[in-house]
């Protein structure tokens, strides 16, 4: 009796012995997080509105040098959070490791006077991504958005036209529209930036083809090249690409893609006419033109 159980004892202590190595063994394997930790961001999604952030943030996040804040954090365009600090703005980023890039999108950025400057003092060499499309659908898509979040509360809301619109002309200062006059916006930030720091997106490419523009801003952020084809692929059923991504795929939530609110010919034709001269202004900023209406 007493031999088994010394036995069961010198077992019991081999046994927590090859446990104790096993276990060692496994923390040397594991990568140490012990360098995570919060940073201010290297590149930031500054706009432009309905013109497709969530999608580039997403896209941006298959790479695996590059970490994203989940949330809009609005620092640089409220004065609220702006007096909160940097180190409040550093709490809102993701956990990151060195080398790793971290990546913020606020569209709200785009459109707000003060936030160009905001944005230098904090970082003058940060990158910048600026996504656009059509600025005559970009204004539609803002509207539905505003008709929905207003019809899901059970409140009234004008028509787009009546809004538009005023006594038969395109109304300047609906502030949809105004979101759209590119080249007023971007000569704010380019005020504070240089050009070649701010990179254009081409809204409308990057849902009809990802891949391309996905890697044209791997370039910009001096990347390497890791996010390839096989990372998307066409859902039929919703209309757009998705993502796949170590054997799981992510798809847009329910908003993207929905129908847009209606516009009539005339008014469509009065609104693209509005946009011919902004837009020209626009291509020679940027240095290259788009296919809009």
């Amino acid at each position: 009796m007493l031999w088994t159980l010394l036995l069961a004892v010198l077992l019991l202590l081999l046994l927590h012995a090859q446990l104790h190595v096993c276990l060692r063994e496994l923390r040397s394997a594991t990568p140490s997080s012990g360098n995570a930790t919060q940073r201010l961001p290297g590149a930031i999604i500054i706009g432009v509105r309905k013109a497709g952030t969530r999608a580039l943030l997403e896209m941006l996040n298959l790479h695996p040098d590059v970490e994203v804040a989940k949330a809009e954090v609005h620092y640089f365009n409220l004065d609220e959070n702006y007096r909160r600090g940097l180190d409040w703005y550093r709490a809102q980023m993701p956990l990151s490791r060195p080398g790793q890039l971290t990546v913020e999108k606020t569209p709200g950025y785009f459109t707000a006077p003060l936030a160009p400057g905001r944005v230098r003092r904090m970082d003058g060499s940060v990158r910048l991504l600026l996504i656009v499309r059509d600025p005559a659908e970009r204004l539609v898509s803002d509207y539905t958005q505003v008709l929905h979040n207003r019809q899901q509360r059970h409140k009234p809301y004008q028509p787009l036209e009546e809004l538009l619109l005023r006594q038969g002309r395109i109304d300047p200062g609906y502030k949809a529209l105004q979101r759209s006059l590119y080249h007023q916006h971007l000569g704010r930030w380019l005020a504070h930036f240089p050009r070649e720091q701010v990179h254009i997106v081409d809204g409308e490419a990057l849902i009809r083809d990802p891949f391309p523009e996905l890697r044209r801003a791997e370039r910009f952020l001096e990347l390497p090249p890791r996010i390839s084809p096989s990372n998307f692929y066409f859902n039929a059923t919703k209309g757009f690409y998705c993502l796949l991504s170590a054997g799981h795929d992510k798809c847009l939530d329910e908003s993207k893609g929905r129908p847009h609110a209606p516009l009539s010919a005339a008014a469509l034709r009065d609104l693209c006419r509005f946009f011919r001269e902004p837009n020209r202004r626009f291509f020679n900023m940027v240095g290259r033109s788009f296919s809009w209406c």
